[in-house]
Order: structure tokens, then C-alpha cells, then sequence
């Protein structure tokens, strides 16, 4: 049966999805200096100063006194509530793996959301085109501002490259042993992604969430983005999300009937070719 994609629903989700969650990063400083307080007064009032800089509601008043104020709360709502609806509702194109688990569904949703960020890259791109070479008025923070939606988009896509086993493997060895020996094959492999994950997070998770986010590191430019402060962390959230699918799959595909990979494709490849082009 032909599943149905492309609704409206699964471009609007993903796409508020990428609003609050911008919304929630572009002003974070306001729950770190109301809800984990700097003991350094410097420190706060340096993260003080970069935030009010930055906000894009300054006139609104934070909550009971503080920096969040009602839009920041209610984007911290929708972010998860959004997140689940669209990875409850996300519905895979004929060539993508489902799969069982909840993760699954949510790296499906993450992929998504990378379109999404694609479009948006592409939106801000011509924006500023039009304004460079029509208007003759650039913009400052169109470069970073790609660059940074970029940076995130090669992040997540990691995610969902793991979760589809669309990552590059050489299956020269791989085809030419049994089942059994592919199995133990398969569960070093994970060993080793899980080892690298936990020593990469266990090594720097210091430098990257106290003297990147907390800190909140700039880029140094005229628009001056957050860039090290969430990218860094956003690696190590990443490469936690790989090694965690890495064993869903090991566990998923477990009792699957041992392949043969080739460079032609088989009835299944060309089956799936013809379900997302719309074809029985």
C-alpha cells in the first residue's frame, strides 16, 4: 500500500518545530542567568549585557522579574509538544526505514526538520542576494546566519543518516562471511561508536557546557551569533543520539537475513524507486 507523504501538516510541523527551537536558542542567556544564576558577578553581568543586546522582545517584561519572559516560556512549551506530534505523525517516503522504536520515529522527524532548515537557508540566501545586488544594502548576519543553519543541518542529518543505515560502510569482508560473523561484526562496530561517544562526551563535556554555553563564547563577527556556544554542545548532544540509534539498530536488525551488496539494484530498490515517484 502506498503510504501518503507530503500533507501540509508535515511541512508546517517541522517548520514551527525550527521556530521555537531558533527562538529557545537565540535566547537562551535568559534561562541560564534566571535559573542557573552566575556566582561570578562579571560573568553575569557580561551574559547580561550580550543578552539584552540580542532580545528580540526587549519591551515585553520577564517573568516575576527575571529575563524569560512570556514568549520565551511559551516557546519552551511548544518545543516539546511539537516535537511529539510531528514524530508521532511523521509517515516515511517509499524509500525510508521506519522502524520500531520511538527514537526511530524521532530521527525521522529530525529529518524533517533538516529540510526544513535547508528551505530556510535558501530563504536567507536570496534575502540577502536581493539586498547586495538590487537594494545595494547587504546585510551583516545573513553569512552567519547560514552558516550556523548549516552547521546544524550537517549535525542532525548524522542522526538521521544512522537511523535510515544510510552511513558509508565497505562490505567487501562483510558479504563474504556468515550471519553469525556479520552479527559480531556488526556488534564491534557499535562498541566502537559507543566507546567513541562516551569517551568524546566524558572528555570535553566541561569545556563544551561550561566555557562554551554557560560562558556564552560569540563568533566574533559583526552579527556576532552564539555560534560555539551551541554548536559544541550540539555535537556532543549529536554524537550521544548516533551511538544510542547505533545500538537500536544492532538490536533491530539483529535476525535480519544476511545481504548481498552489490552496485545493481535489487526488486526491493527498484520497488521502493517506484513508490516515491508515485508509481504502483
Amino acid at each position: 500500500m502506498q503510504r501518503s507523504t507530503g500533507e501540509i501538516t508535515e511541512w508546517l510541523v517541522p517548520l514551527a518545530f525550527v521556530a521555537t527551537t531558533s527562538w529557545l536558542i537565540w535566547h537562551l542567556p535568559a534561562f541560564l542567568l534566571d535559573w542557573l544564576p552566575y556566582t561570578s558577578d562579571s560573568m553575569r553581568g557580561q551574559v547580561e549585557a550580550i543578552y539584552l543586546r540580542a532580545d528580540v522582545t526587549p519591551n515585553l517584561g520577564g517573568i516575576f522579574g527575571g529575563h524569560i519572559d512570556i514568549i520565551d516560556m511559551l516557546a519552551l512549551i511548544l518545543t516539546p509538544i511539537i516535537a511529539v506530534i510531528g514524530a508521532r505523525g511523521v509517515r516515511p517516503a517509499g524509500m525510508e526505514f521506519l522502524g520500531a522504536s520511538t527514537i526511530d520515529r524521532a530521527a525521522l522527524f529530525i529529518g524533517r526538520v533538516t529540510m526544513m532548515m535547508i528551505a530556510v537557508m535558501t530563504v536567507v540566501m536570496l534575502y540577502e542576494v536581493f539586498m547586495r545586488y538590487i537594494m545595494e544594502k547587504p546585510t551583516e548576519w545573513a553569512n552567519e546566519m547560514t552558516l550556523w543553519f548549516a552547521s546544524f543541518t550537517f549535525l542532525l542529518s548524522g542522526f538521521y543518516a544512522m537511523q535510515q543505515r544510510s552511513h558509508i560502510r565497505i562490505f567487501l569482508l562483510y558479504d563474504m562471511v556468515p550471519r553469525w560473523l556479520q552479527r559480531v561484526f556488526d556488534s564491534f562496530s557499535t562498541l566502537l561508536i559507543v566507546l567513541f561517544a562516551f569517551f568524546l562526551v566524558y572528555g570535553s563535556y566541561k569545556q563544551v557546557f561550561v566555557n562554551k554555553l554557560y560562558k556564552w563564547e560569540l563568533y566574533g563577527s559583526a552579527f556576532n551569533p552564539p555560534i560555539p556556544a551551541t554548536l559544541q554542545p550540539m555535537v556532543l548532544i549529536v554524537i550521544t543520539l548516533v551511538a544510542l540509534q547505533a545500538v537500536l539498530n544492532l538490536f533491530q536488525d539483529w535476525n535480519k537475513m544476511p545481504e548481498i551488496h552489490t552496485d545493481e539494484p535489487d526488486q526491493d530498490e527498484i520497488d521502493a524507486l517506484k513508490r516515491a515517484v508515485g508509481q504502483d
